[in-house]
């Protein structure tokens, strides 16, 4: 009777450890299936928002987590606001796939030692760029040289190696500058770009496109090599633009320069969502909003933007589908809002973000 019995509760027990291994796997593969099914950006910093459990500060970061992919797009302008606003996100910094720093603009990578510190061995794209911060290398064809010198006086006594290696101003991290358009997951692109405009002219910039059923997830720094121009090589990748988010950098433009590219976004390109922040400026915001009604999201810190499977049906182009909580009211108050009181301008031309 008591062999019977010693071995009916090791039976029982048996049977609940295996349930219990059931239910925790079973648990595991919809937590993991819930996460690749996710398609949306949580932006992280910027100089405005309305949650109260973030601080605000000029500056952008987001994290994207379209494609089945975790990926933080820069990391903002100060390291402590950085990591108070990923904790009051709940990110986790150690879960990432990989890290793109657009450009190397300080309000865009000053949190780049706090991910790190978390994430030490996380891939990190960056643009590359001669004597670049992100690591860089150079045909040592590049300088002039004076064989008339003696060995001395002459750069690695007259014999330079044949590829010329800089450092990184992160030694340890693992930087893989990218200088060309790029395809760094199936579906997942880097595009690079370089600015011709004034005060950032020769500046190299990374754009993340994602390429999804809906069409391409845009995810823009500040767009210094222009908006127009980024789009017009996502296009390349997809010629349907589902959503645009980020900095414009038009934070100090004339009313024509914006209407330009406002047009040109809605009718030309016919990007079908749009979510600006960061470096778009005041104005800009405005006039997006009339261009793009229910299709322009707002997009300040804190906000969770969803992105996948259509966001504007559902809802009548969808403010409900894509804000929620504190974003939500905000945006209806803006819809409320006529143009002429959203007449926004700098007080002051002078602060020209470079």
């Amino acid at each position: 009777m008591k062999l019977t019995r010693s071995l009916y509760l090791t039976a029982a027990f048996l049977g609940s450890a295996l349930l219990a291994a059931c239910a925790s796997t079973t648990q595991t593969a919809q937590t993991s299936q819930a996460e690749k099914a996710k398609s949306q950006i949580t932006v992280i910093y910027d100089a405005f928002g309305k949650d109260p459990a973030l601080k605000k500060d000029w500056g952008f970061a987001a994290l994207v987590e379209v494609g089945g992919k975790r990926i933080l797009f820069d990391t903002g302008n100060d390291a402590a606001t950085f990591t108070r606003n990923v904790k009051a996100k709940g990110i986790d910094l150690g879960r990432l796939d990989f890290v793109v720093m657009s450009h190397r603009h300080g309000d865009h990578m000053a949190g780049l030692g706090q991910v790190l510190a978390v994430n030490p061995k996380v891939k990190i794209y960056g643009p590359k760029e001669g004597f670049g911060i992100y690591g860089a290398s150079l045909p040592s064809t590049f300088y002039r040289k004076n064989d008339a010198l003696p060995a001395e006086m002459r750069y690695y006594d007259g014999k330079p190696p044949e590829v010329m290696k800089f450092g990184a101003a992160w030694a340890e991290a693992n930087f893989e500058p990218i200088d060309k358009t790029t395809e760094v997951a199936p579906g997942v692109w880097l595009i690079a770009l370089v600015s011709d405009a004034p005060g950032t002219k020769e500046l190299k910039e990374l754009s993340l496109a994602i390429d999804t059923p809906d069409g391409i997830v845009l995810v823009v720094g500040c767009s210094h090599p222009g908006i127009e121009n980024i789009v017009e090589a996502a296009s390349k990748i997809n010629k349907k633009i589902h959503f645009i988010a980020g900095g414009f950098h038009l934070v100090v433009a004339q009313d024509d320069v914006i209407a330009k590219v406002a047009t040109s976004l809605h009718d030309t390109w016919q990007v079908e969502n749009i979510a600006p922040g960061h470096c778009t400026g005041e104005p800009t915001f405005a006039a997006l909003r009339q261009a793009f009604g229910e299709r322009y999201f707002y997009a300040g810190v804190g906000s969770v933007l969803q992105v996948g499977n259509d966001p504007g049906p559902r809802a009548g182009r969808g403010e409900a589908a894509v804000l929620v909580g504190d974003d939500l009211a905000i945006y209806r108050k803006f819809a409320e809002a006529s143009h002429d009181a959203l007449d926004l301008r700098l007080a002051d031309a002078g602060h020209e973000h470079r």
